[in-house]
């Protein structure tokens, strides 16, 4: 069995896992605008509920980047006194097994793609679509972290005159139209006629994110996470056509783009990182 954390700025969700299973959970809100101490001693508390001796490790995903081999978290997003936690020997010292800690993209990439819908490819890319842009990339069956975990930060990416996350996330509904992704998503299933337009052109952006991945990795796999994946109908007919002006057809044939079903990826994925 292991302990897997998904440590966000909004929810600290804590599952103790068994293979693809998670049996159990223990999610509260993260003190987020709270001191470094306060948020890793609640972190501590949580892990020590679903501590038990059949435990043999602990893996961390976290929104930031983080030198894998020494377990160091550097100016974690959403929780600003976390500018440098050696959190790896923190919990080693505190519960007495390996900890490995990564970046939270990386670990939604390698749950989808040791249990999800990316099982059985080589080479794949997970791609989280929410309040920002990640990516974990899959590179001849292994997790590339590059320096830092740094690798995969397509979001960061020049587009138009901001970036893709800026484009691709919930920041296009609430910056470019002033609601949320949500609102749009409810008012679009409802038949509007503006809030489907929305999608459309949320869409073409999306499909622009999408060359950019066949561009750089050529992956068999794309798989959608995060919470702009759950609209993905809505999205999917741009994206798409979007694709078909991409000058290597072949390579877009070949590639499964789709949402993932797989609940608790990413903490499925930390758990993997053992």
């Amino acid at each position: 069995m292991k302990i897997a954390i998904d440590l966000g700025g909004t929810n600290m969700r804590v599952g103790l896992t068994d293979g693809a299973t998670v049996v159990d959970t223990v999610i509260e809100p993260c003190p987020a605008q709270e001191p470094e101490e306060v948020v890793l001693a609640q972190l501590k508390r949580q892990i020590a509920q679903l501590m038990r001796p059949e435990v043999t490790g602990i893996g961390v995903g976290v929104p930031s980047v983080v030198d894998c081999q020494q377990g160091i978290v550097y100016n974690v997003a959403n929780i600003p006194s976390w500018q440098e936690v050696h959190l790896k020997e923190i919990l080693e010292s505190e519960f007495g097994v390996p900890v490995a800690v990564n970046n939270d993209a990386n670990c939604f990439a390698l749950g989808a793609w040791r249990y999800g819908e990316g099982k059985g490819t080589q080479n794949m890319v997970g791609l989280t679509i929410g309040t920002g842009i990640g990516a974990g990339i899959i590179i001849d069956g292994k997790l590339y972290n590059g320096v830092n975990t740094g690798a995969g930060e397509i979001g960061s990416l020049p587009y138009l005159d901001a970036d893709y996350e800026f484009y691709c996330s919930s920041r296009f509904f609430s910056k470019l139209h002033g609601d949320t992704g949500a609102n749009f998503a409810k008012l679009a299933l409802a038949g509007d006629k503006e809030a489907l337009a929305v999608w459309q052109e949320f869409g073409t952006h999306v499909g622009n994110l999408m060359k950019a991945v066949l561009f750089t990795y050529a992956p068999e796999a794309i798989i959608i996470g995060g919470g702009i994946a759950n609209a993905f109908a809505l999205y999917e007919a741009p994206m798409r056509q979007q694709l078909s002006t991409f000058p290597y057809p072949e390579n877009v044939a070949a590639t499964r783009i789709q949402p993932s079903t797989l609940p608790n990826a990413a903490m499925l994925g930390a758990a993997a990182l053992h």
